[in-house]
């Protein structure tokens, strides 16, 4: 029996038995907005300037593609909010 081999071998300390700690995965990078319109908006299309429309035009624009798209919530704001950051005046 292993426990009792551990117990009676003075060679073999009792946290010797344990199993090693996990190691946990490292967090995954939060992409960025730019990155995420990349990603997301050229599986279907061009990517297009975000100066090409003002940032009214990019809500009524993202509002329609998230759906299109499928699109996550948090995503999607992120997206809008580096579009209408960069977006024409």
């Amino acid at each position: 029996m292993l426990a009792g081999s551990v117990a009676l071998n003075p060679a073999i300390r009792a946290d010797d038995a344990q199993p090693p700690p996990k190691e946990t995965a490292p967090a995954p990078k939060k992409l960025t907005g730019a990155e995420l319109y990349a990603i997301h908006c050229t599986r279907c299309h061009l990517e297009r300037s975000p100066a090409e429309f003002d940032p009214a035009q990019w809500l009524t624009l993202l509002t329609h593609m998230r759906v299109r798209a499928n699109l996550p919530a948090q995503p999607a704001r992120e997206i809008l909010k580096y579009l209408q950051d960069n977006a024409g005046r």
